[in-house]
């Protein structure tokens, strides 16, 4: 059985491995204001569909996206609470500011 604290990191490092792509990073921007689908994805990238879904599943499997069906279109939209997740495991690192660099050895 995998422990909370385990699934917890793993969803972690899947959210930051999917933010060290630049094209994955260019898709967040876009839906940073709104929901796009594949088809505007592609267009503002300048990218063919299938790398595209390649990036997409990144995002997907690590929470940082979130899709919908409509027709024959999916749009994508930012998953906040997946940033928040993120941001707060960052924060956790400001505590240590304050700690003094060890002194060289001799």
């Amino acid at each position: 059985m995998v422990s909370a604290t385990s699934t917890h990191l793993s969803t972690i490092l899947l959210g930051f491995r999917a933010l060290s792509d630049p094209i994955r990073l260019q898709v967040l921007e876009l839906l940073k204001t709104q929901e796009l689908c594949v088809c505007d994805l592609c267009e503002k990238l300048e990218i063919n569909q299938s790398k595209l879904s390649f990036h997409l599943k990144n995002l997907k499997d690590a929470q940082l996206v979130r899709s919908r069906q409509k027709g024959r279109w999916i749009y994508y939209r930012l998953n906040l609470s997946q940033f928040a997740l993120l941001e707060n495991y960052l924060s956790q690192y400001q505590q240590f500011k304050d700690i003094l660099p060890a002194s060289s050895c001799e």
